[in-house]
């Protein structure tokens, strides 16, 4: 007879979608072998001169006396390492010229634990002894989703997120848009934060500078935060391809990471934010972990003092990321039937194409299931289509190209797939054949 778990122990320990991703991605990363075609994490590449600069980072320390030995043996402070902190401000006040300072800057291990931190301080019921059938507790308003896979089973007291289906622009015959539907959205007094990824995870879109400015006025109506996730974002990694203008101010919270610079190993990640939510950080860091891992601070401190870390970003890791989602662009439409009704999001950043099949006869965990079998790993599309539960009963009815689709039932989320483009050329290259031929399968088995 198992022992009974707590509201808390379900809503974490009985598996999620980012699990299953995880858990693809570290046993093919375990495994190894060239017969694996692993387009299915956020592993970012290992490029020679990002390893080069890790090593020779990681070298100095060795030599730095002393240093070493502070970095794995001491605990720092729960917000992080000040003089890491100071450097992070400062590299934001040169590059935006934003008015912070270490007081608005904390440390978190990895952004997926900053922002459960985020969403379960802004969002849930205001206390236990407040909880009752006729009190609904705040939730996370995503005013565009698909949106990142992690956020999804992060809440530690029941549904947390409140999303809204996009308007999608149709572009030529094979590429498509999500923009935010804003005369669907409605912060009410149950919103307690907005939250979008920029670039966004799955599908590589960019919200334009005017869909932010947007989403900020209404978040300052509202006075509830506005939280942008900038895992692949500026200042770092900066995987952008296309000029926006970053901002920030003490309505806003943004996180940044080490890991799509190349650390991922390393756990680190930073909350922009004013300086309450910053202590109430410092004091989750204490109670959950003590004190977060130093050794990424260790290595990037230096490097954003002299302002290498944003020559690297420019030169090294922006542009190889866009050449890697031209390849795959280029392969879909060498491999993929011009017959084929298959659509990729415009590829606007970030390390994935986002690929819909439209009236896919199968449902997209299928598709996974069939590909997974051939030794190709992606990730089915529905995972990241959560919160939606309100917005079904809702009579706003999403838009396609300017008309209007049954809300009832939108296919849609079954029909998609997050494809990596990370992976070296040839190992692309063959598990877009693969996808090819399963998707060609799949429409021809229903005919």
């Amino acid at each position: 007879m198992g022992w009974k778990f707590s509201h808390f122990g379900d809503q974490l320990g009985r598996g999620s979608g980012i699990g299953e991703l995880m858990d693809d991605l570290g046993h093919a990363l375990a495994t190894g072998g060239d017969e694996v075609c692993m387009l299915g994490g956020g592993q970012p590449a290992h490029l020679p001169e990002l390893d080069a600069v890790w090593r020779r980072r990681c070298q100095e320390l060795l030599e730095e006396p002393g240093r070493i030995e502070a970095v794995v043996g001491n605990y720092e402070p729960p917000l992080g390492n000040q003089a890491f902190r100071e450097s992070i401000a400062a590299l934001l006040q040169r590059r935006f010229g934003w008015n912070l300072s270490f007081e608005n800057v904390a440390v978190t291990a990895g952004g997926q634990t900053g922002l459960f931190f985020l969403f379960n301080t802004l969002a849930g019921p205001d206390s236990l002894a407040g909880v009752s059938a006729e009190t609904q507790p705040r939730q996370v308003l995503l005013p565009l989703v698909p949106e990142y896979i992690g956020y999804a089973n992060q809440s530690v007291s029941g549904p947390l997120f409140r999303s809204i289906r996009p308007q999608l622009e149709l572009i030529g015959d094979h590429q498509f848009k999500y923009r935010v539907d804003f005369d669907a959205i409605e912060v009410d007094d149950k919103v307690g934060a907005i939250c979008v990824s920029r670039p966004t995870n799955p599908t590589g879109n960019v919200l334009t500078d005017f869909e932010i400015d947007h989403l900020h006025e209404l978040a300052s109506s509202a006075d509830v935060p506005l939280i942008i996730d900038q895992a692949y974002g500026s200042p770092f990694p900066d995987v952008i391809f296309r000029e926006i203008k970053p901002r920030w101010d003490e309505q806003m919270i943004l996180t940044l990471s080490l890991s799509k610079l190349g650390l991922p190993g390393t756990r680190t990640a930073v909350v922009i934010a004013r300086p309450e939510i910053i202590q109430a950080m410092g004091s989750m860091n204490s109670i959950v972990g003590l004190a977060n891992s130093n050794l990424g601070q260790a290595i990037v401190k230096p490097m954003l003092d002299s302002g290498e870390v944003c020559d690297l970003t420019s030169q090294v890791i922006r542009p190889f990321y866009q050449r890697k989602s031209e390849f795959a662009q280029r392969c879909v439409r060498e491999i993929f039937s011009d017959q084929l009704p298959y659509r990729i999001h415009l590829s606007e950043g970030a390390f994935f194409l986002w690929m819909w099949f439209e009236d896919l006869p199968i449902h997209s965990q299928e598709l996974y299931r069939r590909l997974k079998e051939r030794k190709v790993l992606v990730v089915p599309g529905h995972h990241f289509f959560f919160g939606l539960e309100d917005a079904c009963r809702s009579e706003v009815e999403p838009q396609v190209a300017g008309n209007r689709m049954n809300q009832a039932n939108w296919k849609h989320q079954e029909e998609c797939i997050r494809v990596s483009f990370a992976m070296p050329d040839e190992v692309i290259r063959r598990g877009i054949e693969i996808v090819g031929e399963e998707i060609e399968r799949a429409y021809q088995s229903a005919t």
